[in-house]
């Protein structure tokens, strides 16, 4: 899902805490189990990312830097914090997936023209949300690349699933070291294993479908499925 339409979160991580792992436990969890899918769809669309090369390479700084800022946001604070922002991350979420098309039209009629240094700020702050939590950030990666990168779509997708890999590989880092100086469980391991060969496997079956596929099938059962997670979790917080 992540590699045809963005939002894979808005289903994984509900999936987690339903199976009983505490928020926060859950979101690192989904974001070192994620990583090997982004990875596999980005050897899929290789030859996509070979044709932006200097493209891809120099929007993956903001993407590692972003990662890093907002995964340490994530250790460093209170866990209260967030499990207060859960249900309006996901409810954030759901609209922007929900929204994708409009959004994008709506941004390209406003803008001036392509704009490499505004689209580093932008992945910066995308970067620093998917390090944080991350569900549609690649929703937001497209519309931001829809409007200022004159790129073909199927090269946009492939720079989505490329600062996709990066976000999480520099956030999964800072959340290994945080696991292991912690004292505290920050990952199940055992789920840790078994969404970690799946996630390999959609991904790359992922990118050759997404060539394929309209996405709005799976956006709709992302977006119903996170507006589901979103009121239970509010529910519980009150």
């Amino acid at each position: 899902m992540n590699a045809v339409a963005g939002g894979g979160t808005l289903i994984s991580f509900p999936m987690l805490v339903l199976a009983g792992l505490p928020m926060v436990t859950a979101n690192i969890t989904n974001t070192l189990a994620i990583w090997p899918g982004t990875l596999t769809s980005a050897w899929a669309y290789r030859h996509e990312l070979r044709s932006e090369g200097r493209l891809a390479r120099s929007l993956a700084v903001p993407a590692v830097l972003g990662g890093l800022i907002g995964a340490l946001l994530l250790l460093w604070l209170p866990e209260q914090v967030f499990m207060t922002l859960v249900p309006w991350l996901l409810l954030f979420a759901c609209g922007l997936l929900g929204a994708q098309g409009p959004l994008r039209r709506l941004l390209q009629r406003q803008t001036q023209g392509p704009s490499f240094w505004a689209m580093a700020a932008v992945q910066l702050l995308i970067s620093i949300y998917g390090g944080y939590f991350g569900a549609a950030a690649g929703v937001l990666m497209l519309a931001a690349m829809g409007v200022l990168l004159p790129i073909p779509s199927q090269h946009q997708n492939a720079l989505k699933v490329w600062m996709a890999l990066w976000i999480n590989g520099a956030a999964s880092v800072v959340f290994l070291v945080g696991a292991a100086r912690s004292a505290e469980s920050l990952l199940n391991l055992n789920v840790l294993a078994v969404m970690l060969l799946s996630s390999a496997l959609g991904g790359w079956l992922g990118a050759g479908i997404a060539r394929r596929l309209p996405p709005a099938g799976l956006r709709l059962a992302a977006v119903l499925i996170g507006l589901l997670a979103a009121m239970k979790f509010a529910f519980q917080s009150a």
